[in-house]
């Protein structure tokens, strides 16, 4: 499994990329493989306001159909369309084309409170 350092990650299996007051949010490397085959994304909040915590989606697999969950506050500004039609290349590429949401910050402070590959890796036993 990969995990990428310059990412930080939650403990609901997601990560999140900061560009400035900008970030990129997706699931994991661990998180795809775990639900098995990814058949369907909704990513139905572009333009919310969202708290940390939130829910800003749901990811449908064929065992299964899970909320994904803002790792800080921030109001979407876009969503990844192309898994409208080709939802398994989060499957194939959960930290690059398959990123779900961008977001503008917030409260940028509330990265701190994430978790580094490594404390990422120990929650998951990796």
């Amino acid at each position: 499994m990969n995990f990428p350092d310059n990412l930080r990650y939650t403990k609901d299996h997601e990560w999140i990329r900061t560009e400035g007051k900008e970030a990129v949010v997706g699931i994991t490397d661990f998180a795809q493989g775990e639900l098995g085959d990814i058949v369907f994304v909704d990513l139905n909040t572009p333009g919310k306001p969202l708290a940390a915590g939130d829910v800003f989606g749901t990811i449908e697999a064929v065992k299964t159909v899970s909320d994904m969950f803002m790792p800080v506050s921030g109001k979407v500004i876009a969503v990844n369309s192309a898994l409208k039609d080709n939802a398994a290349v989060v499957n194939s590429d959960p930290y690059g084309d398959g990123w779900m949401v961008r977001i503008e910050i917030t409260n940028a402070a509330e990265s701190d409170s994430l978790l580094s590959a490594a404390d990422y890796k120990k929650l998951i036993g990796a």
